[in-house]
């Protein structure tokens, strides 16, 4: 796999983890259990965006990127977008965690795991000396990618912000 970039085909064997919300297990100490997301399968029909981030819980990324999406899920939804979804290295318990602690609920947004940065490395846009998930932002139209831009900038959010996306919607 290369660098993604507008008018590529998204991967056709892309798989994460992650853990259903569920009522019952809305609660942030409760655990699920982890499945394997099938993105490549479950994005081929819809308009999706994907954002990354180094990792959850972090500073800029629970301070300054997953509440822009939360803020303007209606607007995304507006703009014709089926599913958001934000990755980072995370293991999913941590992820699931995360998604509560920001009091998503739902398939409001997906809180996807990317276990040991797989994907994130083989587009190139995981940072090398961490091993871990880059910031970046995908947006994939009927299994097309239609914007693709990831930050280079040591904590800016600005390329992969829901602002950008949206202005590229």
């Amino acid at each position: 796999m290369t660098t993604l970039k507008p008018g590529d085909t998204f991967p056709s064997d892309v798989v994460f983890q992650y853990i259903p919300w569920s009522e019952d297990s809305g609660d942030i100490t409760s655990c699920g259990i982890p499945i394997n997301y099938k993105a490549s399968e479950e994005w081929a029909n819809k308009k999706v965006v994907l954002f990354s981030v180094p990792g959850a819980f972090t500073p800029t990324c629970s301070v300054n990127h997953v509440p822009g999406y939360i803020k303007n899920l209606p607007n995304l939804r507006e703009k014709g977008v089926d599913i958001v979804a934000v990755l980072a290295f995370n293991d999913p318990f941590v992820m699931s965690a995360w998604g509560k602690a920001n009091k998503v609920q739902g398939n409001d947004i997906l809180f996807l795991s990317d276990p040991d940065a797989k994907f994130s490395k083989g587009i190139g846009w995981a940072d090398e000396a961490s091993g871990r998930t880059g910031r970046y932002a995908v947006i994939i139209d009927h299994g097309k990618v239609s914007y693709a831009q990831i930050e280079t900038e040591k904590g800016a959010v600005k390329k992969s912000s829901a602002d950008a996306v949206l202005a590229s919607l």
